[in-house]
């Protein structure tokens, strides 16, 4: 696993009512401080990437739907170095992946309706200096392939 990631099992809980699921709590260990925190829609079978913050630290959680995350470190002397890591995640396997400064990350929509991911970040975004980086998810060097796999 890429050095940094922090992967966490949420837990919903459900009655009659409905379901409440607790994605962020103050002060909860080993997540940063708060900088902001927003929603990215993701419409089915489309991939959202590649980026990569330089300063900032990333938290994901997907709320609706499903998605596939690809995760490449190319950190100069980090010790994974060129590793690649995906996590499926959404309502049928939710998890809370926190994801450290300098990863290209990007989400690809599973299934048929639009995914809603809610991503933490530690330092709010500023116009003026974004602390984004882009690529094509397709036309790229990293050797993660988007398809649709048979497994």
């Amino acid at each position: 696993m890429i050095d940094g990631l922090e992967i966490r099992h949420l837990e919903p809980r459900a009655d009659e009512r409905g379901r409440l699921m607790t994605l962020f709590r103050a002060r909860e260990e080993g997540l940063p401080t708060f900088g902001q925190v927003h929603v990215t829609a993701v419409y089915p079978g489309v991939v959202k990437g590649w980026h990569r913050h330089r300063r900032t630290t990333d938290v994901f959680c997907c709320v609706q739907g499903m998605v596939r995350l690809g995760l490449y470190d190319d950190r100069e002397g980090s010790k994974t170095g060129g590793e690649l890591n995906e996590f499926y995640l959404g309502i049928h396997h939710p998890l809370r992946i926190l994801v450290p400064p300098g990863i290209w990350f990007g989400f690809k929509g599973l299934g048929t309706e639009e995914a809603l991911v809610v991503v933490y970040t530690d330092t709010p975004y500023d116009p003026q200096d974004p602390d984004q980086e882009t690529m094509d998810p397709e036309v790229n060097e990293i050797p993660f392939d988007w398809s649709l796999r048979d497994r």
